[in-house]
């Protein structure tokens, strides 16, 4: 296929699956805390809006969290099929993470799902309560034993090798590896930006037709204020994941800046724009600012920054792909920032909800969330490159003996089968987003047996 190897297809067919997957569990993350603070609200106020947003958007919740579930046993499938070595080698470590996942998170999960999803009226409201707050602790510690074991692989320590296999020597450094807590902080947030733009766009598109409700308007005024305090931090949060990365994977950075040569006694500049050449080892077109490369990545002015052609080639990422990607990420991060000020400057001046040029605004941002959230991944994962466990085993050695045929039948297969699958998935979601809350509501007040996730949409 297009003159890859069975190693690139392998790759190829990770990612593909990999980023079909992300999606879901972040809204997933997301959308678990929003109906907790949605029912602690109705709770505490007995305000009906948030009772009816709690039933809208549970049922959301409920086919996310569906496709989340189908799309990430198939990974679990290709760790053993595509990448066999890699289990071989790291599986003492990942096996045991990945058990510890499914024994806190997945079982919490389970247990209380079917209580906060249809026991509204069948238990008391504080066991209701418990059951969505233990479903939001559930995503919440899923998300930190895969993150745990995905930053494992990138600051690999507590370990020893054994016979050409890892063995575990210390848990707590395993789990609480280097860039784990900047990782997790940066995924945590990031889930719930892409939960509250999904929320605002959703709510921006029916006030832009006319749809101005009382829940239509806490929709957007909940994103909006999400944002607002989301957006500031996650920029100092990714800061100090910069600095980390510089600390312990000092070649991404050099390749996420495009940056080739360092001129001695000057600081690092800023590559703002440009096309990285890895054959030619340098960044054409480039845009520089002096001196901002050590500032943003370094906080001083006489530190400089990685160089590319400091490492040898063969252990350097692909600067041409990470360089767009973190570009697109922060970007992106920028745009949100900005959406988050003009929502605070029109909600003083009290045009929140009427303010056309905002609510497009709002629409249009809809997705950045989510693939900000892809670009960084993309970012991460390919700036660990040419490692899968970084500086310890390399990704040639880690692929399972197949052959391109092989690979090239089961990614068509993937392909096809996710886009039939989850384009309906999604599109069905969209049904839901478009008939509004009041919509869902009728159904679910009307009929007590019409609360299945499927009964909200015709």
């Amino acid at each position: 296929m297009f003159n890859l190897d069975a190693l690139d297809l392998a790759r190829i067919q990770f990612a593909f699956t990999v980023s079909f997957h992300i999606i879901f569990p972040a809204i997933t993350i997301g959308l678990a805390s929003f109906l907790a603070v949605l029912e602690g609200c109705w709770l505490k106020t007995s305000n009906q809006v948030y009772k009816d947003l709690y039933h809208f958007w549970s049922k959301l919740f409920a086919v996310n969290f569906g496709m989340g579930v189908v799309s990430g046993l198939v990974m679990a499938y290709e760790f053993g099929t595509n990448w066999a070595r890699f289990s071989d080698f790291a599986g003492s470590i990942t096996g045991p993470l990945l058990t510890y996942e499914v024994l806190t998170a997945f079982f919490l999960e389970a247990g209380f799902l079917g209580v906060m999803l249809f026991g509204w009226d069948r238990v008391g409201r504080r066991l209701h309560f418990f059951a969505t707050i233990m479903v939001a602790i559930g995503t919440l510690i899923s998300m930190f034993w895969i993150l745990s074991s995905n930053s494992w692989m990138q600051t690999p320590q507590g370990i020893e090798i054994v016979d050409g296999r890892v063995a575990p020597v210390d848990w707590f450094k395993i789990v609480f590896n280097p860039s784990f807590p900047y990782r997790l902080m940066h995924m945590a947030l990031a889930a719930f930006l892409s939960t509250a733009f999904f929320v605002g766009a959703s709510a921006a598109w029916h006030l832009l037709r006319g749809n101005n409700t009382p829940q239509i308007r806490t929709m957007l005024s909940m994103a909006m204020w999400m944002i607002l305090v989301a957006t500031p931090v996650q920029i100092a949060v990714g800061d100090a994941h910069g600095l980390n990365t510089l600390e312990h994977q000092p070649a991404k950075i050099a390749a996420i800046e495009g940056h080739w040569d360092n001129t001695p006694g000057e600081p690092s500049p800023l590559v703002l724009f440009g096309l990285p050449d890895m054959q030619a080892e340098t960044t054409r077109y480039s845009l520089e600012v002096p001196y901002l490369g050590s500032l943003i990545l370094t906080h001083s002015l006489d530190k400089q920054i990685p160089a590319l052609k400091s490492f040898a080639k063969e252990d350097r990422p692909n600067s041409t792909i990470i360089f767009w990607s973190f570009r697109v990420m922060a970007g992106l991060g920028m745009l949100m920032l900005l959406c988050a000020v003009a929502a605070l400057v029109l909600r003083r001046n009290g045009a929140l909800y009427r303010n056309r040029v905002f609510l497009w605004l709002a629409l249009l941002m809809g997705p950045s969330g989510l693939i900000a959230l892809l670009a960084g991944w993309f970012t991460t994962e390919i700036g660990r490159q040419p490692w899968v466990v970084y500086g310890l085993l390399r990704t040639t050695q880690a692929a399972s003996n197949h052959g391109a045929v092989q690979m090239s039948v089961t990614l068509a297969l993937f392909v096809v089968i996710y886009f039939s699958v989850f384009t309906v998935g999604i599109g069905y979601m969209m049904r839901l987003v478009r008939k509004g809350p009041n919509a869902a509501d009728a159904l679910h007040t009307v009929d007590a047996t019409a609360r299945r996730p499927l009964s909200a949409a015709d």
